[in-house]
């Protein structure tokens, strides 16, 4: 098997291993394939191919074939959907029929047979439309209609969205306002396809397509989005730094062996923009662009002292505590156990910032001279 082959000849790891022996023997050929990323090398004019970590597996399976059931627009009971399929909660390929297998998705039951899936959304589809036939049929991406297609692209239509709008400024955007052409829709083609939305597809709809903005309207717009990146930087360096100055003020505790050993279990589970967040609060770069930053934090680890690794041990915990809940008030928590003051970094950080936009606006603006005690740009 290729599979196996790939092992011995110690192309993938035990991780890479351990994720394909779960499939499917006639998934376990593409996702092998997705363990590796193809990239040409200059000068040998070769491709040369390079593995990926367990993580890029993991979510190469977990959004081409272990798909999730609770999410699923059809009804898990109907056998009669796809009468060969039968129903799902009676099918040996959930995950849930073998839960020793699958341990790592605790109560989440998936199907892992992508093939059965699609055709029981389709049935869905099919016979939803069959009972409303007045659906609007929409696409979540964007683009051009096919020709005699009935489906609309995203593009042309708005979506009502079912939640209520968090504040005024919300509260006044299209998406969360209805009007008389609000139509029940379903989803035909890209993803979601089966869901059920809401929309309004009237291109002379005053509510959700009003006329174009005025100059003044753009520019407010755009000074609006501009604040909002703002924000959003200094909320992101804010966080950075508060976590720099948690990981500061941790003590040395446990000995370099559990500290390496307990790094070498989180890493894996950072996705890879939290780990590139960490190696950069360390020094970590990366020579080449073939360089992978988990196998560069891997050996950093390995050399690094245990005042070091307490510092990222409980740094990596806070990313990935952040990773499944609320990041505000992981951060938040951490900084009140380690005694770091949040609102005095944060006011350095808008300092900076504002420093920043002051050069900026000073540099755009051009040198001046002084002609006869009058400033002159």
């Amino acid at each position: 098997m290729p599979v196996v082959d790939a092992f011995y000849a110690e192309e993938i790891g035990v991780g890479h291993a351990l994720l394909l022996a779960k499939l499917q023997p006639d998934q376990q050929q593409a996702a092998l394939s997705a363990c590796f990323r193809e990239d040409w090398q200059y000068g040998s004019g070769k491709q040369k191919r390079i593995l990926l970590p367990v993580r890029n597996l993991q979510f190469w399976i977990d959004n081409n074939i272990l798909l999730v059931l609770k999410d699923a627009p059809f009804d898990k009971k109907d056998g009669q959907l796809v009468p060969a399929a039968g129903s799902c909660f009676d099918c040996p390929k959930r995950t849930a029929h073998n839960k020793l297998l699958f341990s790592d998705l605790g109560k989440q039951d998936a199907c892992t047979d992508p093939t059965c899936y699609q055709a029981k959304v389709g049935a869905h589809v099919a016979k939803t439309i069959a009972t409303k036939p007045q659906l609007v049929q929409i696409s979540t991406s964007y683009g051009q209609q096919k020709d005699g297609s009935t489906t609309l692209p995203r593009n042309k239509y708005t979506e009502i969205r079912a939640e209520k709008p968090s504040s005024k400024e919300e509260a006044n955007r299209p998406e969360f306002k209805t009007c008389k052409f609000t139509r029940e829709a379903i989803v035909t083609e890209c993803n979601e396809k089966g869901e059920l939305r809401r929309v309004c597809s009237n291109p002379d709809c005053p509510v959700h397509h009003p006329a174009k903005q005025t100059n003044r309207e753009d520019a407010k717009w755009k000074a609006e989005q501009e604040q909002r990146r703002r924000e959003e930087a200094i909320a992101n360096a804010t966080g950075i730094r508060v976590l720099s100055a948690i990981g500061a003020s941790v003590p040395v505790r446990l000995l370099k062996r559990d500290l390496q050993f307990l790094l070498n279990q989180i890493a894996p589970m950072l996705d890879e923009w939290r780990l590139q967040t960490l190696a950069r609060q360390h020094g970590i770069r990366k020579d080449r662009e073939t360089d992978a930053v988990d196998k560069l934090f891997g050996a950093f680890v390995r050399r690094s002292d245990e005042g070091t690794l307490s510092r990222l041990l409980v740094e990596s915990t806070i990313l990935l505590a952040a990773a499944r809940t609320n990041a505000a008030v992981v951060l938040r928590d951490a900084a009140s156990i380690y005694k770091v003051d949040t609102d005095a970094i944060e006011l350095k950080v808008k300092q900076e910032f504002a420093a920043k936009e002051k050069a900026k606006k000073a540099y755009k603006a051009g040198p001046s001279v002084v002609v006869k005690g009058k400033k002159v740009a």
